[in-house]
């Protein structure tokens, strides 16, 4: 993590990603998902960088395979 990372709130890691709570909370229990930051009792955040890539790493992956 660098001095200019950003935290994101749940609400923009769903709109960026268009997965809903719960599947991004299966993902991250299956560890395929970044975890995220507790910022408090009821409070959790995502590191941006580590978002990006993961979906950086879905568009490769996506490339990655072969057309019919």
């Amino acid at each position: 993590m660098t001095s200019s990372s950003r935290l994101l709130r749940f609400a923009e890691v769903t709109r960026r990603t268009g997965l809903s709570r719960p599947r991004i909370y299966s993902l991250i229990a299956a560890g395929r998902f970044p975890r995220q930051v507790p910022l408090g009792p009821c409070s959790v955040a995502f590191v941006e960088e580590e978002i990006d890539r993961w979906i950086a790493q879905r568009i490769a992956a996506r490339d990655a395979k072969p057309t019919s």
